[in-house]
């Protein structure tokens, strides 16, 4: 299978409607479309430790969740970071999809991933876009017990909550940076908010909202799209290999 033929893939998949106006994604290098796949690297960030890792192992190409290139570039050279790692993908022949805020939206996406990990069922869009998921517990827990749920499902270094005085029922959840998503929220009926990052100001004023939030990290809310992306690629050609690994790259101690 070839780059052209997997992005067609991908597109099929999670289609390009479902991006924010805001966002970039998609088709972030491509040296030759023509070029056929056989190792695949799946990642959240393309960081340069990364590009180096698939460039050292013979990858094709790399998938990630965060974009390569996000902002408008004004120069590509050695003396600025994505420049320089785009000269190094473009050298080596590597190519990169990235798939963001639409792969946030898809069904079986960021965020369904996020809310089965956390053991919800018949869970439903929320918040603008719908990119947002919000579903009920099976029996009501308090905040404190939910919050270490969250962080055991998670796999987070730490979790970080604060008490909105409500016991937990109907949560809205959405992976990495949420902050201006808790008043959806709360418009959606939801005692409880989980997201990556909320914010101190929020944090401290969720008793005041009425609404009870938990920041789980960006990374740990996230980084199950790794898993939805590795099975978009088996399913198109079982024959390619697929890699991750643990790219997080700030720590907790």
């Amino acid at each position: 299978m070839t780059v052209k033929e997997l992005y067609e893939v991908f597109e099929a998949r999670i289609p390009a409607e479902l991006r924010e106006e805001w966002d970039n994604d998609g088709l972030m290098c491509c040296p030759d479309s023509s070029a056929e796949v056989e190792r695949v690297f799946v990642a959240l960030d393309v960081t340069e430790e990364i590009v180096d890792y698939a460039i050292e192992r013979g990858f094709d190409l790399i998938v990630s969740h965060h974009p390569l290139i996000f902002k408008p570039i004004g120069a590509v050279n050695e003396y600025e970071n994505v420049g320089r790692k785009l000269i190094k993908l473009i050298g080596s022949g590597i190519s990169v999809f990235s798939f963001h805020t639409r792969a946030d939206k898809v069904a079986g996406g960021v965020n369904d991933m996020l809310s089965d990990a956390l053991g919800f069922t018949d869970t439903e869009p929320f918040g603008e876009g719908m990119m947002g998921r919000i579903g009920e517990l099976e029996e009501e827990m308090s905040i404190d017990d939910f919050a270490f749920k969250v962080k055991v499902a998670l796999g987070a270094d730490s979790v970080a909550y604060s008490d909105g005085y409500n016991a937990v029922k109907r949560v809205a959840m959405l992976g990495g940076d949420g902050k201006s998503f808790v008043k959806d929220a709360i418009e959606a009926g939801a005692d409880t908010y989980v997201s990556g990052t909320i914010g101190y100001n929020m944090m401290e004023e969720a008793a005041e909202l009425g609404i009870n939030l938990i920041e789980a990290g960006h990374y740990s809310t996230e980084c199950a799209v790794t898993e939805f992306f590795t099975s978009v690629i088996n399913h198109a050609d079982p024959d390619i290999y697929v890699e991750s690994i643990d790219s997080n790259m700030i720590k907790v101690i």
